[in-house]
């Protein structure tokens, strides 16, 4: 029996290249910024796509904002700073 929902990284796929207009109008340095976000997002396809979730835009976006969670939590713990949620 085939799949009925589109794999999570077609539809990462499709999302991205449906930002392609808004990719264009940024800066240089934000377009490296605008692809690395949805590379990070890559990271998580496995968890997103075992989630299936009905609206995969909503995948993207807590997958995005995860890697950015794990970059802050790397970044306090190399300067020493212990969030309030860590106690």
């Amino acid at each position: 029996m085939g799949r009925t929902n589109p794999t999570f990284r077609d539809s990462l796929r499709r999302y991205r290249e449906s930002w392609a207009p808004y990719r264009r109008a940024l800066r240089a340095e934000e377009k490296a910024d605008f692809d690395r976000l949805f590379e990070r997002a890559h990271e998580h396809a496995a968890a997103a796509g075992h989630a299936n979730p009905a609206d995969p835009h909503r995948a993207v976006v807590l997958s995005m904002l995860l890697s950015q969670e794990r970059e802050l939590r790397h970044l306090r713990e190399h300067v020493g700073i212990t969030s309030q949620t860590d106690k």
